[in-house]
């Protein structure tokens, strides 16, 4: 297993060994030792699976209030999406900065958004399967988001305004100044 360290020191890309002969391959995505050995102990309690139909299509910034708060691991089964998080801890000296990876099925790339950060992604390709744990349940009261084109995150997402699809919520979600529900930095 390789760990790649993004701009935000907490956010991590992780490469999972993957074996292959000509029947396929065999990858272990998911070992709580090994991923605690690297900074990363969660405990999952729920898998999601999202199939996105069409390129462009945006989801995010989303993210979970304590004490419903998420972290989450993602990885890419089909496909490829452009992936962001982030930092939505006030106090924290990169409160307001977001990191970026390309994740897919091709690259075999995880990330790991611990809770504190607003995650999303864009789909690079159509019919995109991302698959991602979640360290705590789904909260409707308890969830909240970043409206996705917020210009003072300055995201530079890989698909026009024109070209994107996203839910009317997602739409008109609030921009990070205007948000009343955050982390506290070290809390």
């Amino acid at each position: 297993m390789q760990v790649i360290a993004t701009e935000l020191p907490e956010v991590l890309i992780v490469l999972p060994s993957r074996m292959g002969d000509e029947r396929g391959f065999f990858s272990e995505v998911w070992n709580a030792r090994d991923f605690a050995s690297v900074g990363i102990d969660a405990v999952f309690v729920q898998d999601n699976h999202v199939c996105s139909r069409l390129k462009g299509t945006l989801r995010g910034l989303h993210y979970q209030i304590p004490p419903a708060a998420q972290g989450k691991l993602l990885r890419v089964s089909r496909g490829a999406i452009f992936d962001v998080a982030v930092d939505i801890r006030r106090g924290s000296p990169t409160f307001g900065h977001h990191t970026t990876a390309i994740l897919s099925a091709d690259n075999w790339y995880l990330a790991w958004v611990p809770a504190g950060f607003a995650h999303g992604y864009c789909t690079l390709q159509g019919d995109t399967e991302v698959q991602y744990k979640v360290t705590d349940f789904y909260s409707p009261q308890h969830e909240r988001g970043v409206f996705w084109n917020d210009p003072a995150l300055m995201i530079e997402w890989p698909v026009t305004v024109e070209e994107t699809i996203v839910s009317e919520r997602d739409q008109k979600l609030p921009c990070l100044a205007d948000q009343p529900d955050l982390f506290g930095y070290g809390t």
